[in-house]
């Protein structure tokens, strides 16, 4: 498990532009279950999800056709969801 102050910047991308951070089984749950699209991104200390995933799921927020949820959990800290 990482340290919460080493992903905390890396969930605040996100979070930062309207994902909401699920970090429990509940949380997915229910997020999977609103109506509309839901739009998730596994999030990681990985240099793939600095380079390409986290700026990719920026963009998808900022488009006129967008999911109606943005939902993200983080690989290796928010293991229950």
């Amino acid at each position: 498990m990482y340290p919460p102050e080493l992903v905390a910047p890396m969930k605040e991308d996100l979070t930062a532009v309207g994902y909401e951070d699920l970090t429990s089984a509940d949380q997915v749950n229910q997020a999977l279950e609103k109506e509309g699209t839901t739009f998730a991104v596994i999030n990681s200390v990985c240099g793939c999800a600095a380079g390409n995933a986290r700026p990719a799921a920026i963009i998808s927020t900022k488009h006129t056709k967008i999911p109606n949820n943005f939902v993200t959990v983080f690989a290796g800290v928010d293991r229950e969801a």
